[in-house]
């Protein structure tokens, strides 16, 4: 394996000048319980069938929450909900205390008041270098209004 020449800073600095949408990455473990984490590495990969990929550092706790289920939900954040990215970006005990949400169809967490919720289940495990990637297609989808939340050079955004 060839190792790149481009420090991990740098590396870092120029993804960041990408914007992205944020969004929450969410989960039940095996008793039930609620998980998750916020994501920015998400993005739709085919319409036929509707996939879509997201990817989880192999460092994440949760990691093994998402290997072990069959469904997941992806909540996309509108720009109202920094606390939300905030809350589920930082390693806590609870991460869903104080935010309200409901099963959707396959039972994953629904997060209210995003501007997207996808449910998916797992196609693929896909190792990728200090992420797994999680390829899934998308069975059920709610939208709702609003404004994304963005994140870009590493602090968020709004539009406008």
């Amino acid at each position: 394996m060839v190792r790149s020449a481009i420090s991990e800073a740098s590396f870092r600095h120029a993804c960041g000048q990408f914007a992205t949408g944020v969004a929450v990455a969410t989960v039940c473990g095996p008793s039930g319980e609620p998980h998750g984490l916020t994501i920015n590495s998400f993005t739709s990969v085919s319409l036929t069938p509707p996939l879509i990929l997201i990817c989880i550092d192999y460092r994440a706790q949760v990691l093994e929450v998402f290997l072990r289920a069959s469904h997941f939900a992806v909540n996309v954040l509108r720009d109202t909900q920094q606390d939300v990215s905030n809350r589920f970006a930082y390693r806590a005990e609870d991460r869903f205390a104080g935010v309200a949400w409901a099963p959707g169809q396959t039972g994953a967490p629904l997060i209210d008041g995003v501007l997207a919720s996808i449910e998916c289940a797992t196609r693929q495990v896909i190792e990728g270098g200090d992420h797994t990637i999680l390829l899934a297609e998308a069975v059920a989808v709610n939208t709702g209004e609003g404004e994304p939340l963005l994140y870009f050079n590493s602090r968020y955004h709004r539009i406008g």
